[in-house]
């Protein structure tokens, strides 16, 4: 009859407990990097949007301003409607040359400048500044009566 001494099996279930507590760490570092990750493209994410929405903002701005004849006022405000972090003192309209009526104006142009993209990552409060947003448009019919520009 063989003996079978208790060092045999004894070490290899001391390394296989050890085994169990390696795992759960492992798995918290792999989960703390994939959330890390994830947050990231959220976040990317959402400043690409912001940026193309606010290029758009300003196409929609010129547009209204050129074709419309509209006020500053009410450029702003469909601005605003569209990017709702919008502030109207971040919104400028001119219309070139200065101090031209629908008749002698050759062009305008709407910009944003000021504009910053709030991340919310919990953990790290960031406030990214936007480069300025502009499009010109050269003067097409600023005295239509489009039933669309309402």
């Amino acid at each position: 009859m063989k003996c079978i001494s208790k060092y045999t099996f004894g070490p290899k279930l001391i390394i296989r407990s050890y085994q169990q507590g390696m795992v759960a760490v492992e798995f918290a570092l792999i989960t703390i990097i994939l959330v890390t990750f994830l947050f990231g493209a959220m976040e990317m994410s959402r400043a690409l949007f912001y940026w193309n929405t606010a290029t758009e903002a300003t196409r929609l701005g010129a547009r209204l301003a050129v074709v419309c004849d509209q006020d500053a006022s009410a450029i702003k405000t469909k601005m605003q409607a569209m990017l709702g972090v919008l502030e109207a003192d971040q919104i400028s309209v001119t219309y070139l040359p200065d101090g031209c009526d629908s008749d002698s104006c050759r062009s305008v142009t709407v910009s944003i400048n000021g504009f910053d993209f709030a991340m919310l990552v919990p953990v790290l409060p960031l406030n990214i500044p936007m480069p300025p947003f502009s499009t010109t448009l050269p003067r097409e019919s600023m005295d239509s009566a489009n039933p669309d520009c309402t």
